[in-house]
């Protein structure tokens, strides 16, 4: 895909994404019990299942975004999720950029950190000193 084009897709999925309601599960403001990620509406006298109005609304393919650009990273570059240092042989830093996984300790972590800083690969959620140290520079 032209880099062109892709700009042009991103832009249109972020305004989509703007405009896209914030799906919740019906009736989860009303009872404790109930949850708010989306579940689909299924009795008989459901308002969001019959879309009355005054009700939010329900997730349907015109919010989706392009197909093109549905799985990126919003700077245009694909994320590949990292548990140690060896997946990040396979990694391409013009295309791809990594988000290190949540359960990496500290000692994995920073191995990954110095190994990604050496092949010039962008990390998507890197620690807050590391953070701090460049916004310093």
């Amino acid at each position: 895909m032209e880099e062109e084009e892709k700009k042009r897709l991103l832009t249109i999925r972020r305004r989509t994404d703007e405009g896209r309601p914030k799906f919740v599960r019906p009736e989860s403001w009303r009872y404790k019990r109930l949850h708010s990620p989306w579940r689909r509406g299924r009795g008989i006298d459901n308002k969001v299942r019959r879309r009355k109005k005054g009700w939010p609304e329900s997730p349907r393919v015109g919010y989706r975004s392009p197909k093109a650009v549905r799985t990126l990273h919003p700077s245009g570059l694909k994320e590949v999720l990292v548990h140690n240092v060896k997946n990040l042989s396979s990694i391409n830093p013009d295309v791809e950029v990594i988000r290190i996984g949540g359960n990496v300790g500290a000692r994995s972590r920073s191995l990954i950190i110095s190994e990604a800083d050496r092949l010039g690969i962008r990390i998507l959620n890197p620690p807050k000193e590391v953070k701090e140290s460049e916004s310093q520079e």
